[in-house]
């Protein structure tokens, strides 16, 4: 099943100051099929909303979870919901 979602998931560690978000939308692009947005938060974190189907946001998070992002990752948390539309592709904020 591959129904239409909402990834909201807050990456901790060192993803400010080392093109985070322009990875994190480099690679929601190249996953297709995603709008959403990656915002640098006060704390240090990056928020990260992406909304499309399900395998796709699973994909984008797998990649937040792995090796290959910039920086380093030491943490994800995610919640997962129903889209509530409104993106016009996937932006940095």
């Amino acid at each position: 099943m591959n129904e239409e979602v909402r990834l909201t998931a807050w990456v901790r560690g060192r993803v400010q100051r080392v093109g985070f978000r322009w990875f994190t939308r480099a690679r929601a692009l190249e996953i297709g099929g995603l709008s959403g947005f990656a915002l640098n938060l006060d704390d240090g974190r990056v928020q990260v909303v992406a909304e499309g189907p399900h395998g796709e946001c699973q994909q984008l998070l797998d990649w937040l979870h792995g090796d290959d992002t910039p920086g380093r990752v030491d943490g994800v948390t995610e919640i997962w919901d129903t889209p509530r539309g409104g993106y016009d592709g996937f932006a940095i904020r």
